[in-house]
Parts: C-alpha cells; structure tokens; sequence
C-alpha cells in the first residue's frame, strides 16, 4: 500500500469513527429533552411543598418555546457526516477539499436541523387570580386551556403551572 493511500485509509477511518461517535452522543442526548410542560416534573421536584393559588383565565395565546441554547451536537454530527460523505469525492487534493467543504456544509445542516428539533408549540396565559393580581405563564401546549376557565397556579419549587381544575 502506497504512502497516499494509507494516509487516505487512515483519514476515513478517523472520519467514520468521529461520525459513529458523534451519533452515538446524539443518540444519547436526544434522551435529554428540557420540558416546558405543566404536567413534567424533574426528580429533584418531585416531593416538594408547592404553593397553589386559583383564578380564572383571561386570555390564551398561541407562542413558540424555543431552546435558549444550542448544544452544538447538531453541528458536529452534521459535520462529521459531511466529512464522510465528501471524502468519497474525487482524490488527492480535491478530496481533501470535498471533505472539509462536506463538513462545512453538514455543520451548517446539521445546526439548523437541532434548531428546528428544539421547537415546541406553546400558550401564554393570563390569569387573573383572585386576589385580584394578574399573572402571565407561558408553557407547553400540551394541557387544553381555555379563555373563562378557572385554574390552579402552582409554585414554588421550580417552574410556574398553569394546571386546568
């Protein structure tokens, strides 16, 4: 085996073992998934005292919750898929420049692609307690509220819950 063609052996097998790697944290991260819900609960607040006060529901509005950070497993994922998928271009030097230009571009993909993942549809609501405050909760869409409805808000040990009596 030539100099060059060891070199380009060893080249993909780096670029698959990265990509394997970096699927296999993807695979495990995509396990880790922040919750926005009222009816999610963390271990560490599970078995807290919690604070409920009732009111009604003065208005609902459709929001996005979106993640506040990227955690960056997007961009190398796509990155090292790229590498893989341009380093079976060409040979020599435009081999190399398919690589890294496949891993430029698979970065990119590979962000934009967590970016959209870490979406999730949404309410504001106002509720009006009564005590006479108002109070704006935002939170997952997963439980139906409605404008008239009377809720309990729930506080205390972490988030605020928006939860339909």
């Amino acid at each position: 085996m030539t100099t060059q063609n060891t070199n380009r052996w060893q080249l993909m097998r780096w670029v698959q073992l990265t990509a394997a790697a970096m699927g296999a944290v993807l695979l495990v991260s995509g396990c880790a998934h922040h919750s926005a819900s009222s009816q999610t609960y963390t271990y560490g607040q599970a078995q807290r005292e919690q604070v409920v006060r009732y009111g009604t529901v003065e208005n609902v509005r459709p929001i996005t919750i979106q993640s506040d950070r990227s955690s960056g497993l997007g961009a190398a994922s796509g990155a090292a898929i790229g590498g893989v998928a341009g380093s079976s271009i060409g040979g020599g030097r435009g081999q190399i420049l398919a690589t890294i230009g496949g891993a430029l571009l698979g970065g990119i993909a590979g962000e934009q692609i967590e970016h959209r993942v870490q979406k999730s549809e949404g309410l504001e609501i106002t509720v009006r307690m009564d005590n006479g405050e108002t109070r704006v909760i935002a939170q997952e869409a997963d439980v139906p509220i409605s404008r008239g409805q009377r809720v309990q808000v729930i506080s205390g040990s972490g988030p605020v819950r928006v939860s339909p009596l």
